[in-house]
């Protein structure tokens, strides 16, 4: 009898989805998360307690911050389809850490206003462009794997950010402001990760022939697009807002009413804090909530290659309606640290599966200018909502909490019954 080999097993081809560019801007965004989340969770606390501002400056901020940040989304996205996509990436995670060196000079709170803006200027320019590079060579029905290892890699460095926030907000005699520089640390290495991104699309070696050639010159120097039969450009290159596929139309649409009530959550950790908890303990709740974002992400992501992406949004616009009606109800500081994490299921099951949904309905050509898009007007519905709930935030917020969570309860179970009517659109 052949005695069994003792040879290790093979491990088998790498999953086509994980591509070096996933893999690269995972680790790039994990260190620009850790750095945001290390200071985003006491930002809040900083603006009210520290600098003075009232509860409505909160959600003004964040509100007018992914406001501004919208535009640069949609002019990012066209740019993305047209030329090379690495600068605009280097460019945004750089503006994100000049961002994040402001905060740590304010000394006044419309300097932290500024110095959102410039934070979120960055996130508008960096994001359609890296979701288009992510999605490059992936088949359509795993790119729900591909945006849920991202958001989990992502989301784990804002569980590590907090985490490491709150052991130096300790060790720091509970001061706020060496936090802030602190966080500039990984949001400058996150930058120089970029250089590892490899774009197909960036032109390689050329012979000095074909350098010196004027016709390889404009080839190599002019954006290529798609062309009809009789040579011309196609009308995704003078109308690529037009030409975008009618089913796209309607899930923008359906994003952009929840949008509308899905304000920053800065006014959420706000909300944690009116009801008692300490700046540990908010630090600590949120920490908690990211580690559930993270856990859940791929799986999400994963299941959304299998089920209807609508079902999959619709469950994490549940449990957004779990979190916001939590959070308004209760009256004690405890159950946040219940209703926080269950929140952590609808950033799960909504942020990248929405980006893979929209992936799926664009040819590849129109995969920047699409994101671009979806999140510059997403970004827009935002700022509505983050002013108008900063407006009627009150002395401790229930009322826009019930308002937002009630709709988002309407709309998880109507999404799913459109899904079943318009199952070609959605």
């Amino acid at each position: 009898m052949t005695e069994p080999s003792s040879a290790p097993r093979p491990t088998g081809p790498r999953p086509a989805w994980l591509t070096r560019n996933v893999k690269v801007l995972c680790g790039v965004s994990f260190l620009q998360d850790a750095a945001s989340e290390l200071l985003y969770p006491i930002l809040p606390i900083f603006l009210t307690v520290v600098l003075g501002a009232p509860p409505a400056a909160v959600g003004a901020i964040e509100g007018v911050a992914e406001g501004a940040a919208s535009i640069t989304k949609v002019a990012a996205g066209r740019l993305a389809d047209r030329f090379d996509r690495r600068p605009l990436i280097g460019a945004g995670y750089g503006l994100a850490a000049v961002g994040k060196l402001l905060i740590a000079l304010a000394t006044v709170w419309p300097l932290v206003l500024l110095a959102r803006v410039t934070d979120r200027l960055g996130k508008g320019m960096r994001g359609a462009p890296r979701d288009a590079l992510l999605v490059e060579g992936v088949p359509k029905g795993q790119r729900g794997r591909v945006f849920g290892l991202h958001r989990a890699a992502d989301t784990a460095g804002a569980v590590v950010g907090p985490l490491v926030g709150l052991v130096l907000y300790e060790a720091l005699d509970h001061r706020l402001r060496p936090l802030f520089w602190i966080a500039v640390i990984p949001a400058v290495a996150s930058v120089a990760l970029v250089a590892a991104v490899r774009d197909p699309r960036s032109r390689g070696p050329r012979s000095r022939k074909s350098a010196d050639d004027p016709r390889s010159r404009k080839s190599a120097n002019t954006p290529r697009f798609p062309k009809t039969a009789d040579g011309t450009a196609t009308k995704a290159v003078r109308t690529p807002w037009r030409s975008l596929p009618r089913p796209y139309w309607r899930v923008l649409g359906i994003l952009l009413v929840f949008n509308l009530v899905n304000f920053p959550d800065a006014l959420l950790l706000l909300r944690a804090h009116d009801l008692g908890l300490s700046t540990a303990g908010v630090v600590g709740a949120y920490a908690v909530y990211n580690l559930v974002y993270a856990a859940l992400s791929y799986p999400a992501g994963a299941l959304s290659d299998r089920l209807p992406r609508s079902l999959v949004f619709a469950t994490g616009l549940f449990f957004f309606a779990i979190g916001y009606l939590g959070l308004g109800l209760i009256h004690s500081p405890w159950p946040v640290f219940v209703v926080l994490p269950l929140y952590g299921g609808f950033a799960a099951c909504t942020d990248g599966v929405s980006k893979a949904w929209i992936s799926t309905l664009v040819p590849d050509h129109q995969q920047g200018t699409a994101q671009g898009l979806f999140q510059g007007a997403t970004g827009a519905a935002v700022l509505l909502a983050g002013v108008w709930a900063g407006l009627a935030w009150g002395t401790d917020g229930h009322l826009p909490l019930l308002i937002s969570g009630g709709i988002a309860l309407v709309l998880a179970g109507v999404l799913p019954v459109m899904a079943r009517t318009r199952t070609a659109a959605l």
